[in-house]
């Protein structure tokens, strides 16, 4: 019976996370030089293995690197202010990608292209809110999304709340 008590435990918990991240979406949010909000998705339609994406991020220049010949087509890498921009001419939709690296040297990979999921004032008080340890709790329509203060820009976790 105890058993029982313990894979019912285990599976109600397993049961809750799965859907918890399913119910979360990721986005990096930057303010470009002319003021207005850039939207990084942390998923997309664009993939790069993390050799091709090493080799970009070392070729990129202000000016744009080397092109490059990528499971994605051709690709030339741009050293911005916001980090290390690829853009592939031949993708559709997700046509940009933000290489970034974690404190433990492992590769993220932010996409352009996604849906835009928050509004002008939404985004203005997530970034005003926002804190390294998270900002505050902004309700979405019927999600809440918390701003994070990273080196990049702000990081919105946006999810819909699960009922008690």
């Amino acid at each position: 019976m105890r058993c029982a008590r313990i894979i019912a435990a285990f599976l109600l918990v397993f049961a809750t996370a799965a859907a918890a991240v399913e119910n979360n979406t990721t986005l990096l949010v930057q303010i470009d030089p002319d003021g207005r909000y850039r939207i990084w998705h942390s998923t997309g339609a664009t993939q790069l293995n993390e050799d091709e994406l090493l080799a970009l991020a070392a070729s990129a220049l202000p000016e744009g690197g080397e092109p490059m010949a990528t499971s994605a087509g051709p690709a030339v890498a741009y050293d911005t202010r916001q980090g290390v921009v690829v853009a592939l001419k031949e993708a559709r939709g997700d046509d940009r990608l933000l290489i970034d690296r974690d404190d433990c040297g492992g590769v993220k990979v932010w996409h352009a292209g996604g849906p835009a999921l928050l509004g002008e004032d939404d985004l203005t008080e997530l970034m005003l809110t926002a804190l390294p340890g998270g900002g505050k709790r902004i309700p979405v329509g019927k999600q809440v999304a918390r701003g994070y203060s990273t080196r990049l820009g702000v990081i919105v976790l946006l999810w819909k709340p699960t009922g008690r």
